[in-house]
């Protein structure tokens, strides 16, 4: 639990000054960041203009062999995947950029495959060419990192997938092909995708009921509902069983897309065919929910009860959320006794909800006394608990009070996890508190926690904000290296992002890059990017955008 000291100072709302948790240093960047009001419950959210600084904090170093700081303060900056296009416009093919120097040391079969298949090649047939007398030996999990890290760049990745089956003393198993049928289904080569689970059950027994979820879920995201239920309908051709997993796994892909009809009609297909659980119906129910469908929801609840389940503490969470989305918290309070009354007593989760959207809706002293109420009942607050707490917190700008809970977390038995750096670095982030919001990506490195597309978001967006390009260039090798690979969410953020920072040039970069990669930039980024272009005159890359759309519409 936390301290009944550090309860009695989150309840606290007194103005005494405090050292802000930014401390004042030597440090030529710390220094140009915004300091924080000594009143910690201080909201002030923008930072002064300030410089780009010329180097990067000595401790800002992710790898030995990859530190993208230079000598002088050119902000021109290069991403891995662009590495090679750079190296090309130089002639002695080297790895100085603009001013400062890009070391990538090649010390690793996945730095090996992970520089050839950098360079864009016109078809997957040319990278399984391009690989052709790499000298690196394939082993099962090489080719898993290769495919996570070009997980959204599906032709080098396919290329090497294909490569690797040809060697010599090497099979690809199961899971390796199901993470190539993810990539194909999330880069919607659906045909591709097929075909590759063909070749699964041509080998025997390859099929199973992980792959058939991949297939169903990307199908799913792409809207293709009915292709994800044929699927389902046609998985015993492939050897798998339709069963109560494998029927609630469709339901669920189709309520996370936003089809509880369909999953609704699935439900109806196959009830008397397939046994039914629990999870069968909380997934309806919250599904319903989620479509702000209450009427469906308690009905599915009733239904549930008539073939012999009762609700859970899940049933009612569903519940519980849907009111909280409808800031009802009168409504809330019914379900909470309702649920005391029946046996089945709020758990974490439930109360992680109820303080997030009090929290959310400003009501802190009431989102905090959650806490408390938890604490009375014996639960003892999770990651997630701990995370939507600092979320609060930093919204409300009382940062001092958010770290403080970050840091007690681990001595009252809760390990932060991803989902509780990516908060604390967001609130970092918006706060322009640069240093800090790096530093916890640094620790997130020392603490073994494995960043996400989320983590970078944020730290990607501010570095765009305050033209950062060389802590810019920093963050896209760390992700890189780390095997997050960039989708069209992040660079729309970065196209946004430098344009509304005036680098248009590299704006017209990332756009290229997402489009050569398969991906269709939004309608959105590409007016903004021409809108930009044109009022820098900028006739001949204006022109590159639009062909580039064009092209991009047609392979999409």
């Amino acid at each position: 639990m936390i301290s009944k000291i550090k309860i009695f100072r989150l309840f606290s709302h007194l103005g005494s000054s405090t050292t802000p948790y930014i401390h004042k240093g030597n440090n030529p960047l710390l220094n140009k960041l915004h300091y924080l009001s000594l009143n910690r419950f201080c909201t002030i959210t923008r930072s002064p203009t300030t410089a780009e600084s010329p180097e990067l904090p000595e401790w800002l170093k992710f790898s030995q062999n990859n530190n993208p700081t230079g000598s002088d303060s050119d902000d021109d900056f290069v991403i891995p995947e662009l590495a090679h296009w750079m190296e090309n416009q130089k002639h002695d093919h080297g790895s100085k950029v603009e001013g400062h120097t890009l070391k990538e040391t090649i010390d690793s079969d996945i730095d090996k495959i992970s520089k050839l298949l950098k360079f864009r090649h016109a078809s997957v047939d040319d990278f399984v060419h391009a690989l052709g007398g790499c000298g690196v030996c394939v082993s099962e999990s090489l080719v898993e990192q290769v495919l996570k890290r070009f997980s959204n760049d599906w032709i080098p990745a396919f290329g090497y997938f294909k490569w690797a089956k040809c060697q010599t003393g090497y099979r690809h198993s199961a899971n390796s092909y199901d993470s190539m049928v993810d990539v194909l289904g999330k880069l919607k080569k659906f045909d591709l995708m097929w075909e590759l689970v063909e070749e699964m059950h041509d080998l025997g027994g390859y099929v199973t009921l992980a792959t058939m979820t991949k297939v169903m879920r990307r199908l799913a995201r792409a809207s293709r509902w009915e292709d994800a239920i044929e699927a389902f309908r046609g998985m015993e051709r492939f050897g798998v069983r339709k069963d109560t997993l494998a029927m609630n796994t469709l339901m669920d892909a189709l309520v996370k897309e936003n089809s509880v009809e369909r999953a609704n009609d699935v439900f109806l297909e196959f009830k008397d065919s397939i046994p039914l659980n629990s999870r069968t119906f909380n997934i309806l129910i919250h599904g319903w929910c989620k479509a702000r469908k209450m009427n469906n929801a308690l009905k599915s609840m009733e239904e549930m009860k008539q073939h012999g389940f009762c609700p859970d503490a899940i049933s009612y969470t569903s519940i519980v959320e849907a009111h909280c989305n409808e800031k009802d918290f009168r409504k809330v309070d019914s379900v909470l006794n309702e649920m005391e009354e029946n046996g089945c007593p709020p758990n974490v989760v439930t109360y992680t909800i109820v303080m997030h959207a009090l929290g959310k809706g400003k009501e802190i002293s009431k989102a905090l006394e959650v806490y408390e109420r938890m604490k009375q009942r014996g639960y003892v607050p999770d990651a997630a608990f701990y995370s939507s707490l600092i979320y609060i917190l930093s919204k409300a700008g009382r940062l001092k009070d958010a770290r403080d809970v970050f840091d007690d977390m681990t001595k009252q038995g809760a390990v932060p996890d991803v989902l509780t750096y990516n908060t604390m670095i967001s609130a970092a982030c918006k706060h322009s508190q640069e240093e800090d919001a790096l530093k916890l990506l640094v620790k997130m490195d020392e603490n073994s926690c494995k960043p996400d597309l989320n983590t970078y978001s944020p730290l990607l967006k501010m570095c765009c904000r305050n033209k950062r390009m060389k802590v810019l260039s920093a963050l896209l090798n760390h992700m890189f290296k780390n095997d997050v690979s960039l989708e069209v969410g992040t660079y729309t953020l970065l196209v946004h992002g430098l344009c509304k920072s005036e680098k248009l040039e590299w704006a017209c970069l990332f756009f290229e890059e997402m489009v050569s990669k398969g991906l269709v930039p939004n309608d959105s980024t590409h007016k903004l990017l021409l809108k930009e272009l044109e009022k820098k005159s900028m006739v001949e890359a204006k022109e590159r955008v639009e062909k580039l759309m064009s092209q991009a519409r047609q392979q999409g």
